[in-house]
């Protein structure tokens, strides 16, 4: 049986976005030109970070680098997609950590979100091609709404549930980074927070995620029976900037409008 005292979460926990893509830069570009379909060859999984998210992700890695040893990531959790794996792989590479010392591990529930048939449309080509899913989308909201083929944020967080068990069973008492999309920020935010629809909706309209900001948790003994994990920091951009890598704050695509 567990202790009364026994700490179930990690000391510290970091939710990153990935640096920059090449997507982000496709799917801008393909909305300035009023396009229906983003200009993308690979697979959604296989989309590489730009040349900027590159830059962003080695910014963040060398910030963890400045940190006190005993407080830089002794686990990093990242979606297996491409261009979240490179950010990964970058904190690993400048972040002053031993690899032989952390677990790094690509784990599919922290997957971008499923798109289904809207995959690879801008926002013209969704109402273009499927208008009867923007008005359901706008009945539903966009909490609920699930694309043919695709997820609802429900869905993606029940999967981070699943996840976040088994960080309590796996990493308590470390400090874990995860690295994943827009969606899996805000989601992670939702469960840790405990918020409700409308205040993460509230939040997500305010603006999108910026690439390879930072959201944080630490460990706070003194809260609850067992301690309870606090938010310190929410979209910290400030290693980019001391870095100078520009900031950007795309949306993923496809671009659906806000609800």
């Amino acid at each position: 049986m567990a202790q009364e005292n026994e700490q179930k979460w990690p000391s510290n926990l970091w939710i990153i976005r990935h640096g920059q893509s090449a997507g982000n830069v496709a799917r801008d570009a393909a909305e300035a030109a009023g396009l229906p379909l983003i200009d993308i060859a690979e697979r959604d999984v296989d989309v590489p970070l730009s040349d900027l998210g590159d830059q962003q992700a080695t910014a963040v890695g060398l910030w963890f680098a400045s940190l006190p040893e005993d407080q830089r990531p002794t686990v990093i959790l990242t979606s297996p997609y491409a261009r979240a794996r490179t950010t990964a792989r970058r904190i690993l590479e400048h972040g002053g950590i031993d690899p032989d010392d952390v677990s790094f591990v690509a784990d599919e529930r922290l997957r971008e979100k499923e798109f289904g048939i809207l995959d690879r449309l801008t926002r013209h080509g969704i109402l273009q091609k499927y208008p009867e899913l923007g008005e359901q989308r706008a009945h539903v909201g966009k909490f609920y709404f699930r694309p043919p083929g695709g997820e609802s944020w429900c869905d993606v967080i029940l999967r981070l549930r699943s996840l976040l068990d088994t960080i309590v069973r796996e990493h308590r008492s470390e400090n874990v980074v995860v690295v994943g999309h827009q969606v899996i920020v805000n989601c992670f935010r939702y469960l840790l927070e405990r918020m409700d629809e409308q205040t993460i909706l509230d939040i997500d309209r305010m603006g999108d995620v910026p690439n390879c900001s930072i959201t944080s948790y630490a460990f706070d003994r003194t809260l609850g029976r067992r301690g309870k994990l606090v938010p310190r920091l929410v979209n910290f951009v400030v290693p980019l900037q001391e870095a100078g890598a520009p900031v950007t704050s795309e949306p993923d695509v496809p671009a659906a409008p806000k609800s």
